[in-house]
């Protein structure tokens, strides 16, 4: 990547961020991306004792081996699916955006790393940058740690770059029409009976600790029917928007879609309902076919491709019905240029 020549308007930096990934699908590798992940105190918001005890104690002498073999039955010649659909959307954002900007891609726990992408953008004298943390939605334990670790990460440079950032784009009308093309031609055709919107689930004291007024959120069943000075970062309350708006997008019957909840760890409450329960239920209905979109994950990953494809799938097959998975956007055409209305209305009059 070279630098702007001489007389050429400076380059704009493009960071999209992720969570990350194991380097590999071993039990070793799986162990030491979750001892970074889950030590963070965004994720697990409990002190710092009691969190190490939970994740040294709890967690990591069990977790890492079972979800190893996931990794393995998801794992391609590529590698991690995660990383790879990331690094395919951002070479076509790169060439949707065009000259003037440049596109790194970086993963928070793991590899690539933030730190190595904002040196390589300096070394190309590229000190304007946009951060896309790649979660549509705002919680604290992905959004906004993402956006968290790349302030801090820039604010220790002695040149610091001007930092943008791309804010949550639940309800983004470019976002939306994007999965509900993907999603339309499997509703028109195969005709589910129900619609599952399903999304990453986290504890129900995030939604609580977002809420200014500290007596909204979660209080009552109607508390995410509208988004309101109160609920505005609610996490939850941003998924209800969305899948009401693929929903109407999409024409679906209100009385045969649900919004779920998945991806649970530990035993504190989680907000609900919970994808696995809502998919159980639906096959002691009866229900012949079933469509999972999983909104809140723009590339596919563990949790959309063996969470749901693989063991949701297999199980809601035990009851004589069919589940469909509705792939991630990942780098589909519509969403690159989705994403690149984001980042340049981001980025201002400074961008290219």
């Amino acid at each position: 990547m070279a630098a702007a020549g001489p007389g050429a308007p400076p380059a704009v930096g493009v960071l999209l961020v992720n969570t990350g990934t194991p380097a590999s699908p071993t039990t070793a590798d799986v162990r030491r991306y979750l001892r970074q992940f889950l030590n963070d105190p965004r994720v697990i918001d409990l002190p710092a004792a009691a969190r190490w005890l939970l994740v040294e104690v709890v967690i990591l002498p069990f977790r890492p081996a079972k979800s190893a073999r996931a990794y393995r039955s998801i794992w391609t010649p590529r590698g991690s699916p995660l990383l790879t659909h990331c690094s395919d959307l951002a070479a076509g954002l790169e060439a949707e955006l065009g000259a003037g900007y440049r596109v790194r891609l970086a993963m928070q726990f793991g590899q690539p790393a933030i730190g190595a992408a904002l040196d390589a953008f300096a070394a190309d004298g590229v000190f304007s940058i946009v951060c896309a943390p790649l979660f549509p939605h705002y919680a604290a334990a992905s959004y906004g740690s993402a956006a968290a670790a790349v302030y801090t990460q820039a604010a220790a440079r002695w040149v610091v770059p001007a930092l943008k950032v791309v804010p949550p784009f639940f309800a983004e009308p470019a976002f939306i029409d994007a999965i509900a093309a993907r999603a339309r031609a499997v509703v028109d055709a195969w005709a589910p009976d129900h619609v599952v919107l399903s999304y990453h689930g986290v504890p129900e004291r995030h939604c609580r600790k977002a809420d200014p007024s500290g007596a909204h959120c979660l209080a009552s069943a109607a508390c995410c029917d509208t988004l309101g000075s109160a609920n505005a970062h609610c996490y939850r309350a941003q998924c209800v928007q969305t899948s009401r708006l693929i929903a109407a997008r999409l024409g679906l019957d209100p009385t045969a879609t649900t919004t779920a909840f998945q991806s649970r760890l530990g035993r504190t409450p989680w907000i609900g309902p919970h994808t696995e329960e809502v998919l159980d239920g639906l096959a002691r209905a009866r229900a012949k076919r079933v469509l999972v979109i999983a909104p809140s994950f723009v590339a596919d990953c563990l949790e959309t491709i063996e969470e749901i494809g693989i063991r949701a799938r297999e199980r809601f097959a035990e009851s004589g019905g069919e589940l469909r998975l509705l792939p991630a956007l990942n780098a589909d055409p519509d969403w690159c240029r989705a994403l690149a209305a984001l980042v340049r209305a981001a980025a201002g009059p400074t961008g290219g």
